[in-house]
Parts: structure tokens; C-alpha cells; sequence
């Protein structure tokens, strides 16, 4: 990301995979932007890797700054966290809020299962339109850096 010249956007906490991922982005001399809710800054969790940082008061307010402050969300394999940010993204594009893609990470085919949902769910004409428009799947870092890519910000979640 460092070397593509892209801004890591993401939640700010000094844990786990998304702390590692900031690490490496620090280590190759890119910006980093924490989208920190209070309640994480009153449980000192807040990341010491943060070029910059943006309070937020809950973990709606978090959601809609991030995808402000972005042009592509990048979903790692994760939790419940997670799948709230990836169909935030998508059920706000659904009306046309913006025209911001999902990319589901898909290591070890983690999100296969979800995108077969995803799938029949626009088979069946509960997603209109054409699912690729909202999320689509890479497999390497190599497809998500793709040159059709947006390159100027980016949410990375796990």
C-alpha cells in the first residue's frame, strides 16, 4: 500500500491483524488514518501508528466516515464487525449513495459462502442490478491492486 501511495483507513485500535497491517503500511513510510470511536480511546486501545486520527462517537458515526474518508472497502477475513461494514458499504450504494466497491479478501476462500448468498440473492432479484457492482472477491494482493483499481484511500477491515 506504502509503495502504491495508498492511505490505510481504518478503525485505529492497537489490536490484532488490522494493528499488524498498519505496522507494515508505517514500515514502507505510508499514512495511516484511524477512524477511533471514544469508547476505544477510554480503554486506551487507540494505536500508537496513527499519522492521523478521527473521533467518532459511536460505531454508526465510525462506519460513515470511513466510507467518506475511502474509495474502495477491503474486507480481511473477520467477524461480526466486519460483515456490518462490508453491507453497510453495499446497502448504501444500493441506493445510490455512492459508487464505492466491496472487495472481500477471499484468502483460503473464506467468503465463499457469503458470496453464494450474495449470488442467490440477486438470482432471485433481491439484489437489482449486477452484483460486481457492489462486491466483488480477489484472491491475491496482486488483484487488488489491480490498475482498475481505485488508489487514492482505502478501508482495510478484519
Amino acid at each position: 500500500m506504502a509503495q502504491q501511495g495508498i492511505t490505510l483507513v481504518y478503525g485505529g485500535a492497537a489490536m490484532g491483524l488490522m494493528e499488524e497491517v498498519a505496522r507494515g503500511v508505517k514500515s514502507g513510510g505510508g499514512h495511516t488514518v484511524g477512524v477511533v470511536p471514544n469508547r476505544l480511546v477510554q480503554r486506551e486501545v487507540q494505536s500508537s501508528l496513527l499519522d492521523e486520527v478521527v473521533l467518532c462517537g459511536t460505531l454508526a458515526e465510525r462506519k460513515q466516515l470511513m466510507l467518506e474518508r475511502s474509495d474502495l472497502l477491503l474486507a480481511l477475513p473477520g467477524g461480526i464487525g466486519t460483515l456490518d461494514e462490508v453491507f453497510h458499504v453495499m446497502g448504501s450504494a444500493t441506493i445510490g449513495e455512492h459508487h464505492k466497491r466491496v472487495v472481500l479478501y477471499n484468502i483460503d476462500g473464506f467468503w465463499d459462502e457469503c458470496m453464494g448468498m450474495l449470488s442467490k440473492m440477486n438470482r432471485e432479484g433481491f439484489i437489482r442490478g449486477r452484483l460486481s457492482d457492489y462486491v466483488v472477491t480477489a484472491a491475491s494482493v496482486g488483484e487488488i491492486l489491480a490498475p482498475e483499481a481505485p488508489q487514492a484511500q482505502l478501508i482495510i477491515d478484519n
